[in-house]
């Protein structure tokens, strides 16, 4: 992949230009950051490529108004102009499957997006119950990934899901969680059941999925989504008025949020981060995370001691 070198100001005008518009090519003069140019990894069950960056939905997307629900537009925008195609949700967070289905619907790229959702409820029926009303509220007769939300009577789920993936209602299998202490279960489940996809935490402050989590994952053939890339926002509140140093932006490096995701997306065993956002120009700048060179080992680790020496 060509390197894209931005300078920040660079970087700035680009996500001024994603939030404000969708179907028109960058200003004259700006670098073409298209759905071709994000670094793409391919998911192991299937070899489908998918970019390595995406939206997570929880809380940002759980809004009420045509006018809460105008920068998400835009934000979902930004993700495909930049290349991003995954968009994860679950029954969890409050509206959010219902905004991400009317906001999709109404761009005119709906399937342009690759959707992931969840089942989070006990029981056969009750989990089909729900499963429907996912598809029902994200306008999908086909969804992308269904998983089973932080492994919530996950066995009796996981029955159902063989059966809609057999059936065509669900391309991918997954499941996921969001703590540290969960990640030996996840372990042990995907190495004993074929799983497509497994979701977890996994920040530059939080790496306790390079233990084993990642390694099982890669070495059985499953796919990675990471949530929490950004540490509940305790990442940025480390580096609140700080400059990024300068060997930084000498690897296409140009804020803070691309320094945080690079890291995660540099690992090989790292499919897919979805960092979640209300606001356009950091969806954007998100997305740039994708683009460019990506850190090397030594360079990685380099990242880790700034942040961990602050």
């Amino acid at each position: 992949m060509k390197s894209v070198n931005l300078t920040r100001r660079e970087a700035l005008r680009f996500l001024s230009a994603s939030a404000a518009t969708l179907a028109t090519g960058p200003a004259p003069g700006f670098p073409a950051l298209t759905q071709t140019t994000m670094l793409n990894r391919a998911i192991p069950s299937s070899r489908e490529k998918l970019p390595v960056v995406g939206i997570g939905t929880w809380q940002t997307f759980d809004v009420a108004t045509t006018a809460e629900q105008e920068p998400l537009r835009q934000a979902l925008k930004a993700v495909h102009q930049a290349g991003g195609k995954l968009i994860d949700s679950s029954p969890m967070y409050g509206r959010s499957e219902e905004v991400v289905g009317t906001l999709t619907a109404a761009s005119g790229i709906q399937n342009a997006f690759f959707y992931a959702t969840k089942v989070w409820t006990r029981g056969r029926e009750a989990g089909v119950r729900q499963m429907e009303e996912s598809m029902r509220k994200m306008k999908r007769s086909t969804m992308d990934l269904m998983q089973i939300h932080n492994l919530v009577d996950w066995k009796t789920q996981l029955e159902t899901l063989k059966a809609w993936k057999t059936a065509g209602k669900i391309r991918y299998i997954g499941i996921t969680h969001y703590t540290d202490s969960m990640h030996d279960d996840l372990v042990e489940i995907i190495t004993k059941v074929p799983i497509d996809f497994v979701q977890f935490n996994y920040s530059i402050l939080s790496r306790n999925a390079e233990k084993r989590l990642l390694p099982v994952a890669q070495d059985k053939g499953v796919a990675t989504i990471i949530n929490q890339p950004f540490a509940e926002g305790r990442l940025f509140s480390l580096v609140k008025g700080k400059e990024l140093p300068a060997w930084a932006k000498e690897n296409d490096i140009n804020s803070w949020a691309q320094f945080f995701l690079k890291f995660l997306i540099a690992h090989p065993a790292v499919t897919c981060v979805i960092p979640g956002t209300s606001n356009p120009r950091h969806a954007a700048d998100n997305m740039l995370a994708g683009h460019g060179r990506q850190p090397d080992a030594t360079l990685r680790e380099k990242m880790a001691a700034l942040i961990r020496n602050l």
